[in-house]
């Protein structure tokens, strides 16, 4: 303190001095703090305005869609529909595609009348055509409302739905083979006919189903159909434009030794068309087919021949020399690895040839096959053979073989009619399969022959090997019987086609789409061993609950 005040009274005008240059400071100090504040301010008042304006965007666009912008209304499918024809006859043909583009699954089938349904009001005469004639109809997959209907031929051979690129289009088409004959390419959207064209097939033939797709061979951008005709110990085949309908080509004339089928086999840059009879088996390439019905040789990938196939052929009488013995009853393609195997049933035992290098994977004992082999899942994601076997009169075994060993994995004997519809399968959400069985089944030692057997329709699903659930009983003829997933994993129904046949005399046709889960919650269980591990309504209800989905 003495030192600060002597200080001052030596020099008194220093201090003086000191005192104003901090008040200079100071004030320039608080001059740049205010103006830093003020900026801080405008740009805090910005950052506000920005923000509310953002919210309030927001809240306009929400508001927009919630209730001035309509959501896409979804297609709310009925349960259970019905639709009805009076004095007509049915053919054997149901087919499921997306027809009006509603992400719903439609029915296509076939009817024989002398007018369609009262929707449309269309008759025979209005396509020049006798009546009664054959009408083509899509139907609804929601409500059973008919989309379309169209008078195709006077009779129908046969009809195939879902070619792509048909007429030229972009929506895929229906070919109708008809009779007297004719091809007729009709648009799967509106039913329009693309073209229609008359071909000479002969007398007494049949149609060799299905008409097989194959590349474009003529250069017009849309692919191309092939035809194969029965006629005898001969096979006609005729190439056909996809865009015009016009035969492609001369018909190509293939021997065989009877009354003959056949099956194609994709393989890795090559098609083999393979027709079997009772006794033989033969085999041609798509490129064989084409040069023999044109004359000519053309280059494509995808008409290339397999060199280990060709090595099995014989160049004279094209037989394949795939197994020693004959007695051919069906053939079917099972997806493999890496390419497609064969299965090759005839009347003793079931055989898995491995398309690649076409040696035995393995062999079955298993007598009179009823029907063609249909594809299944009993394990997660393991591809399985449901087989039918006749084992007695109005009885037959049904058997689910796992693709790859060729062991049984489930097997249930039921009374049969021989005209019961076959089996169905509907993926599920457990990579497993609820399969759907026509019959009778009767409890070991109660059995009744005395009478004809019911047509009784169940389920069966892995999760419970000991159970069957009853989902219905008809007493109605049954034409064609079908089963599918009507949306993308859910709606999983069962469709009917029942009523006379178009060589009997006309009467009701009813078509009828239900939905598999009411049919569950009001079935009957039936255990098919003495061990019940839950309650009935237990497991109704868990089936129930069952998820689908659908596989790519």
């Amino acid at each position: 303190m003495d030192n600060k005040d002597s200080e001052a009274e030596i020099h008194p005008l220093k201090t003086e001095d000191v005192k104003p240059q901090e008040n200079h400071e100071n004030s320039v100090e608080r001059r740049i703090v205010s103006k830093q504040s003020s900026r801080l301010s405008r740009l805090s008042r910005w950052r506000t305005a920005a923000f509310f304006i953002s919210l309030f965007l927001c809240l306009i666009i929400v508001f927009a869609f919630s209730f001035i912008i309509p959501c896409p209304e979804r297609p709310v499918s009925e349960r259970t529909w019905f639709r009805n024809y009076d004095n007509a006859a049915a053919y054997q043909f149901l087919a499921i595609e997306d027809v009006n583009e509603d992400k719903v699954q439609d029915v296509l089938f076939a009817f024989k009348a002398s007018n369609g349904s009262s929707s449309f009001n269309r008759s025979c005469l209005d396509e020049g055509l006798p009546s009664p004639c054959a009408f083509i109809a899509a139907v609804s997959g929601t409500n059973g409302r008919a989309l379309w209907e169209r008078p195709a031929a006077e009779e129908v051979e046969w009809m195939e739905c879902g070619i792509k690129q048909l007429g030229g289009a972009e929506a895929p088409g229906c070919l109708v083979v008809g009779k007297p004959v004719s091809l007729t390419a009709v648009d799967l959207r509106t039913g329009k006919v693309q073209w229609r064209q008359s071909s000479d097939f002969g007398t007494n033939y049949t149609v060799l189903t299905p008409v097989s797709v194959i590349p474009d061979v003529d250069s017009d951008g849309v692919q191309d159909l092939i035809i194969f005709i029965a006629t005898g110990d001969k096979i006609k085949t005729f190439i056909h434009s996809g865009k015009n309908g016009e035969q492609i080509g001369s018909t190509g004339s293939l021997n065989v030794d009877g009354k003959a089928r056949y099956i194609r086999l994709n393989l890795d840059s090559s098609s083999y068309f393979l027709f079997y009879t009772k006794n033989s088996l033969y085999a041609y390439s798509l490129k064989d087919l084409y040069s023999a019905a044109t004359g000519m040789e053309i280059k494509l990938p995808s008409l290339e021949q397999d060199p280990q196939w060709e090595k099995n052929i014989d160049r004279t009488m094209h037989r394949l020399s795939l197994l020693s013995s004959g007695d051919f009853r069906y053939l079917a393609k099972i997806p493999g690895r890496s390419r497609e195997n064969i299965l090759v049933v005839n009347s003793e035992m079931a055989t898995l040839i491995n398309a690649q290098n076409l040696q035995t994977l393995w062999t079955l004992n298993v007598s009179h096959v009823v029907r063609e082999p249909l594809l299944g899942y009993y394990k997660p994601d393991v591809l399985g053979i449901i087989l039918e076997s006749e084992i007695g009169p109005n009885r037959k075994k049904v058997m689910i073989v796992e693709s790859g060993s060729g062991a049984v994995q489930w097997d249930l004997k039921l009374n049969s009619r021989a005209e019961s519809p076959g089996p169905a399968t509907l993926s599920t959400a457990d990579h497993r399969s609820a399969f759907l069985i026509w019959g009778e089944y009767q409890v070991a030692g109660n059995e009744t022959r005395s009478r004809a057997p019911l047509q009784k329709l169940y389920l069966f699903h892995p999760s419970y090997t000991n159970v069957l659930l009853e989902l219905r009983n008809s007493t109605d003829q049954i034409i064609a019987f079908n089963a599918t997933l009507f949306e993308r994993s859910r709606h999983a129904c069962y469709v009917l086609l029942r009523g006379p046949q178009p060589n009997e005399e006309p009467g009701s046709v009813s078509l009828m789409k239900r939905k598999l889960k009411e049919d569950v919650s009001e079935s009957r269980v039936i255990w098919l061993s003495q061990v019940a591990v839950d309650s009935e309504q237990y497991v109704r209800d868990r089936l129930y609950r069952m998820r689908f989905h659908s596989r790519v």
